[in-house]
């Protein structure tokens, strides 16, 4: 059976919606939330590829008798009476985004978020959305640079959604703005922010969230499309390629991930003489514990202690006035053709009601 939106009448009024969806927190920075957290993000075929079989005996058998309680204190390090900084971060995006587009749009456009695994789910958020008249969707997947393991998996969750619905929405899907000129610039003066406080590094290095290299081999364009990310930054800061470098984060199991590593590369500079450097993450549209804690903290402890002195993370987008324009022209160039009027999107409600039987359509 399909779903009918709970509250649905004919008489609502239609509304364009904005769905924000970010990868995920836990409920809580504890063991048994890890564990339902991990389980639901590392059983997404698009995260691992791997055979279901062996996989499913690898997560619960090993990874996952293990992996939740250091997750577990790692949360703690950084999460605040309002929860983790992602979710915080992304609703502080969503809410700076509807006052946005409520001024432009007036009061028919719906902006809200959702995570792709945990709470709140992508599948409540649009149940909230089409029961409240949303007709026209953009859902804008919050990772700058495609990737199937991202960007892609979003997809799947909202197609599975609609799969169960009878009155699907007018939809459209934001897959990647990696090179976007607003979000460049925004970057951009993000770092010279940092510069003009603390002085500027000899060394920036941009640092992306890694996958396996054989999914590059496969088609994913994720890693052709940090290095454009990468090269448009430096050259919006009129960086030489000797000022700056393209890295990536976060792998783990045996095989090859994308290169170069940056915990191996910030060994690397130290043990050269390279003093100081400047990480940022352009792959991250807001910051979290990967930022945070690994970026923040433990890579800085490789650098340190192979030599380095200084080490600055500069802080992710946020919900920065510039970050929220940006997402704010995103979603124009979405509902072009959309842009209707109050009482546009007041008429198929009017009409309804001048009607004398159900089926006189």
């Amino acid at each position: 059976m399909y779903r009918t939106n709970s509250g649905f009448s004919h008489e609502q009024q239609d509304k364009v919606g904005v769905l924000l969806v970010n990868l995920g927190t836990p409920d809580k920075p504890e063991k048994s939330a890890l564990k339902r957290y991990l389980k639901e993000f590392l059983s997404d075929p698009r995260v691992v590829e791997a055979p279901r079989a062996l996989w499913w005996f690898v997560l619960n058998g090993v990874i996952l008798n293990f992996r939740p309680a250091r997750s577990a204190k790692a949360y703690q390090t950084v999460w605040t009476e309002q929860g983790s900084p992602l979710l915080i971060h992304t609703q502080n995006q969503a809410e700076k985004l509807q006052l946005n587009l409520t001024q432009q749009y007036g009061d028919n456009i719906v902006v809200d978020f959702a995570m792709r695994y945990g709470s709140p789910s992508i599948g409540n958020k649009l149940e909230k959305m089409l029961s409240s008249g949303v007709r026209k969707l953009v859902v804008l997947p919050m990772y700058p640079q495609y990737s199937a393991t991202t960007t892609a998996s979003t997809f799947d969750a909202v197609a599975r959604d609609f799969a169960t619905r009878r009155w699907l929405p007018d939809f459209r899907f934001v897959s990647h703005y990696h090179d976007n000129v607003l979000y460049i610039k925004a970057l951009a003066d993000k770092v010279r922010s940092h510069w003009q406080q603390n002085g500027q590094a000899q060394k920036l290095l941009m640092t992306y969230h890694g996958i396996p290299k054989r999914y590059l081999t496969k088609g994913d364009p994720y890693y052709c499309e940090c290095h454009k990310t990468s090269r448009l930054l430096a050259e919006e800061l009129g960086l030489n390629k000797e000022q700056y470098l393209t890295c990536f984060q976060s792998r783990f199991g045996r095989e090859e991930w994308l290169k170069p590593y940056t915990d191996h590369t910030l060994k690397q500079l130290a043990q050269d003489g390279i003093k100081s450097v400047d990480m940022v993450c352009p792959g991250f549209s807001a910051d979290c514990l990967e930022t945070i804690e690994e970026i923040g903290e433990e890579n800085r402890e490789y650098f340190i202690e192979a030599g380095g002195e200084t080490y600055n993370y500069i802080e992710a987008l946020n919900s920065d006035e510039q970050h929220i324009q940006m997402l704010a022209s995103l979603v124009a160039d979405n509902i072009t053709g959309w842009q209707l009027t109050p009482q546009d999107l007041d008429q198929r409600a009017a009409e309804y009601n001048n009607k004398k039987d159900l089926f006189d359509c």
